[in-house]
């Protein structure tokens, strides 16, 4: 370790994201917490990625199946995860952003080299905050971790090409529908997609509404592929829109 770096560690050394507790080791958690904190189960739905029992798509996906060609979610949106995301998003942590995403490029790796043994490796793309609400928060939590994800792995960032360009509900304890409604023609692209498959980046996944309208506002631009990641997935009862459990 360099003097910069001694002296950085000195001055804000690394503490667990979902606590607080200081750590004698750069890692995302302590270990109470790593040890709390969930994967998503396997196997899941191969487009959508919900957990369901059945091999084969969920019933959503059956249903309608979605613009994007596959998602992943790193962890549960449960416990020390869930804590460690609310201090990132709502509290102010913004510095949280580098190590939440260690732990998501750590836990999604395997997905991700899949991706790249498919395809040309993606272009990561953060869903994008309305201004209106970005002035109030003061700083966009999904472009944070899109870009703390793209340092980590190395894959190609590219910030700007969708924009939220309608101001919507939160979408905290709406159903489904009121999701997908609350969604609709809230995002625009600004330019043309590269031509690359496009990985758009948020920090927790529910039912799928903001993915949805995300991913098909890209492919109506042109894209030829879009892929999901996020750090967490609700699961079972934080999640009343789902199908298959």
């Amino acid at each position: 370790m360099g003097l910069v770096a001694e002296l950085l560690a000195l001055a804000f050394p690394p503490a667990c994201a979902a606590c607080g507790e200081l750590l004698e080791r750069d890692t995302p958690f302590c270990p109470p917490c790593a040890l709390a904190t969930e994967p998503v189960p396997l196997p899941g739905c191969g487009r959508c990625g919900e957990p369901v029992e059945e091999t084969g798509p969920c019933g959503r996906c059956r249903t309608r199946p979605p613009p994007f060609s596959a998602a992943h979610a790193a962890f549960v949106h449960t416990g020390p995860l869930a804590r460690g995301i609310h201090r990132f998003k709502y509290e102010g942590h913004s510095g949280l952003a580098l190590p939440l995403a260690r732990a998501l490029a750590a836990e999604a790796g395997p997905w991700l080299r899949a991706l790249e043994h498919r395809a040309p490796a993606p272009v990561l793309v953060p869903v994008p905050l309305h201004r209106g609400r970005l002035l109030r928060r003061g700083y966009d939590q999904a472009a944070l971790l899109t870009r703390a994800l793209a340092r980590t792995t190395g894959l190609p960032l590219e910030t700007g090409l969708l924009r939220r360009i309608r101001a919507t509900r939160r979408q905290v304890g709406l159903t489904e529908a009121e999701r997908t409604e609350n969604l609709h023609g809230a995002f625009a692209v600004t330019g043309p997609p590269p031509d690359l498959p496009v990985l758009l980046v948020d920090d927790v996944l529910t039912t799928g509404a903001t993915a949805r309208a995300a991913s098909g506002a890209l492919r109506a631009a042109g894209a030829r592929r879009v892929y999901v990641l996020t750090l967490a997935r609700a699961v079972g009862e934080a999640n009343p829109g789902r199908f298959g459990l």
